[in-house]
């Protein structure tokens, strides 16, 4: 191709995506419901609704003005409170739950690496956010389905995989004997959180548990799931 029709054909294109460029992205201002700031402005105001009032009793209208912005700028960027609340769980969840996989990572014992994992994931699925979290995850699943599962497929789901992955590697290098290593998966988050979970989440105690029960629940979870697929 000549360098003339080269030229010709990238002038078109840019004439094309000129074309499609709005009056205010030529301008350099961002579209409506792509301002991060503006975003994280009713993200915030949220935040601070939910904490006061709680999931159910908060409406548009309190986050409206407590973000101090108008309820046509709120719409743009979320459809309803649920939104909201969604996106703020999971933007807490990815910041709490960041590193808990690390000890994955390495040439760990199996045994250790699944303990400290146990550990890690105990102290933040009892902690006091994710415990408000859920509940009010639950209390709406009924009414809006949609919502719990957009949680657990952002949340549960993902971390499952990267357990499960896990599991995989030592039953290729020989470690683990399992058959169903997704059944594993939940098998062993509940094994490790056995006795604190429940407890917290329906209330039966309002205290976050000790290490020391932490510890007694993770570590005899793992030893009973090395007995069940251990290599004999």
């Amino acid at each position: 191709m000549s360098s003339t029709k080269t030229c010709s054909t990238s002038l078109s294109t840019a004439n094309v995506l000129e074309a499609a460029l709005s009056g205010d992205e030529r301008q350099g201002r961002l579209a409506a419901g792509q301002d991060p700031a503006k975003r994280q402005q009713i993200l915030e105001g949220a935040d601070r609704v939910f904490s006061t009032m709680g999931f159910d009793a908060a409406s548009m209208n309190d986050i409206t003005r407590e973000a101090g912005v108008s309820k046509g700028t709120i719409y743009v960027y979320f459809d309803s409170k649920e939104e909201l609340f969604l996106e703020l769980c999971i933007g807490y969840r990815d910041k709490l739950f960041s590193g808990i996989y690390s000890a994955f990572e390495g040439n760990h014992n199996l045994r250790d690496a699944l303990i400290a994992f146990g550990k890690a994931l105990s102290i933040k699925v009892t902690s006091d956010m994710v415990i408000r979290s859920q509940r009010v995850v639950i209390g709406v699943a009924q009414r809006m389905p949609s919502m719990s599962r957009s949680f657990y497929e952002q949340g549960p789901k993902k971390g499952q995989a990267i357990v499960k992955a896990f599991l995989e590697k030592h039953v290729a290098a020989g470690d683990l004997e399992i058959e169903d290593t997704e059944l594993a998966t939940h098998q062993l988050s509940d094994l490790m959180m056995s006795g604190l979970f429940k407890r917290r989440l329906f209330g039966f105690t309002d205290k976050e548990p000790t290490e020391e029960e932490i510890n007694r629940a993770v570590i005899g979870g793992v030893d009973m799931f090395l007995r069940a697929y251990g290599k004999r």
